[in-house]
C-alpha cells in the first residue's frame, strides 16, 4: 500500500473526548520515521468538512505538496529538516510579496514541466525544451520564481559553458529558458525577466567538416563489431540519404518509399519541423537498408554520437564524428556533383535555402568546375 504523503489528521491528540473539540493538523509523512505536523487549528468534529474545505487549509495543503514534489524531483534527502528548510523559505518568501498574485516559492521547475506537458510543439521542439528543463535541474540554483535572477542567470550560462557543449547549444537552452521568462513577465508573475539584466553572448557555431567520398568509403569498410559496426550503418544511411537522425529513428520503408526507375526514394515529414523531404536512397544506404532486413537499428542519439567517437579515434580522423556530420556530408556531396542547391534544400526538408547553404561546404573542385564551364562558354 502506498501511504499518503501529505494528508489532513483530526484528533491526534485525543482531546474531542475531554473538551469537545480536536486539533486539526496536516501531517507530512517522509519516511518510516520521519513525520512532520503543522497545526492548522482546531474544532469540532460536525465542523472539520467545512474547515478542511476552507480556502486558507487548501492553500496550505498545496503549498507542503508542492515542497514535496520538489524534494521528489531533485532526489533530497526524505527528512524533517530538509522538508522544513523548503518550508521555512516559503514562509519568508511570502511575506515579502516578491510577485503579484503568484507565490514566490512557486517551484520553477514543476511549472515548466507542467507547461511543456500541456503545451502542443513538434517532437524536435519538445525535446529541446525537455533537454532545457533537465540541464536547469541539474544546475541546481534555479528552483523557484524567487531563483529566477540575473546573477543565477549569469552562473548557469557559466555552468552550460563546462567545455561538453557549443556555444550554439548553450544558446539553444537560453532561448527555450528566456521564452518562458518573458511569459511570466508579461503575466505579471514575476516583477522582471532576468535575461533583461544580463547581455549573453550567443558564440559562433563551429564550422562542421563533412566527410569525404574517401574517408566515408574508409568508413564503410572498416571492420567493426556490435554495436559500433550497427552505429555506423546508421551514420552511412543518414550520409547517403540526407535524413537527420531523428527521422532515421522512425523511417519505414513499406509507408515511406517510392521507387521511380530504378532507384527508391524516401517521401517524408521531417519530425523537428514538419516540413516535407524527398530525398533518394543511394546505393550505400540500400546495403544498409537490405543487411537488416529493412528495419533498421534503434539507439539513442546520445549513446550512438559516443560510439561515433570511438569508430573517430578508431579510424584516426581528426574530424569530429557525429550523425549530424553525416547530414552535412550528404549536402557537401550532393552539390559536389552538380545538384542545385534548390534540390539539396528539397531533398533535406529546408524551406529556406539559406538553412541549406549553412549545411553545404561548397567545394573549390565544384567552383573550379563550374568556372571552367563558365570560361569555356565566353569566347
Amino acid at each position: 500500500m502506498v501511504r499518503e504523503r501529505v494528508s489532513v489528521v483530526f484528533n491526534r491528540r485525543k482531546t474531542v473526548e475531554k473538551c469537545g473539540f480536536g486539533y486539526v493538523e496536516i501531517q507530512i509523512y517522509l519516511s518510516r520515521t520521519g513525520r512532520k505536523f503543522i497545526g492548522l487549528g482546531k474544532c469540532r468534529p460536525n465542523e472539520l468538512k467545512n474547515m478542511i474545505s476552507s480556502l486558507e487549509v487548501q492553500n496550505e495543503l498545496k503549498r507542503c505538496k508542492d515542497i514535496i514534489s520538489a524534494m521528489l524531483l531533485f532526489d533530497d534527502e526524505m527528512t524533517v529538516q530538509q522538508f522544513e528548510s523548503y518550508y521555512l523559505s516559503k514562509k519568508k518568501s511570502r511575506s515579502n510579496n516578491f510577485y503579484k498574485g503568484t507565490d514566490q516559492a512557486t517551484n520553477f521547475i514543476i511549472y515548466l514541466k507542467e507547461s511543456i506537458d500541456k503545451e502542443r510543439f513538434s517532437d524536435g521542439t519538445r525535446k529541446h525544451k525537455i533537454c532545457t528543463l533537465e540541464a536547469v535541474k541539474r544546475f541546481g540554483k534555479i528552483r523557484t520564481f524567487a531563483d529566477l535572477t540575473p546573477k543565477n542567470i549569469l552562473e548557469f550560462d557559466e555552468w552550460l559553458h563546462d567545455g561538453s557543449r557549443t556555444d550554439v547549444s548553450v544558446h539553444t537552452y537560453h532561448k527555450h529558458l528566456r521564452k518562458m521568462t518573458r511569459y511570466l513577465r508579461m503575466a505579471d508573475m514575476i516583477p522582471a525577466d532576468p535575461y533583461e539584466r544580463v547581455k549573453l553572448s550567443r558564440g559562433k557555431s563551429k564550422e562542421r567538416q563533412p566527410l569525404t567520398e574517401d574517408e566515408l568509403d574508409k568508413l564503410r569498410a572498416i571492420k567493426l563489431t556490435e554495436p559500433l559496426d550497427h552505429v555506423r550503418d546508421l551514420f552511412i544511411f543518414a550520409a547517403y540519404t540526407g535524413l537527420a537522425y531523428c527521422d532515421v529513428q522512425v523511417f519505414n520503408f513499406d509507408q515511406m518509399t517510392e521507387k521511380i526507375g530504378n532507384i527508391y526514394y524516401i517521401d517524408g515529414e521531417r519530425l523537428k519541423t514538419g516540413t516535407k523531404f524527398f530525398t533518394p536512397i543511394l546505393t550505400p544506404a540500400m546495403e544498409v537498408l537490405k543487411k537488416y532486413d529493412y528495419n533498421l537499428p534503434k539507439i539513442t542519439n546520445q549513446k550512438g554520437n559516443e560510439y561515433l567517437h570511438l569508430i573517430q579515434h578508431a579510424m584516426g580522423l581528426r574530424k569530429s564524428l557525429t550523425f549530424h556530420v553525416a547530414r552535412h556530408s550528404f549536402a557537401t556531396l550532393a552539390i559536389s556533383h552538380g545538384v542545385p542547391i534548390e534540390d539539396v534544400a528539397r531533398m533535406l526538408g529546408h524551406e529556406d535555402i539559406r538553412t541549406t547553404q549553412i549545411y553545404a561546404k561548397i567545394l573549390k573542385s565544384t567552383i573550379n568546375e563550374y568556372s571552367t564551364k563558365l570560361q569555356d562558354s565566353i569566347k
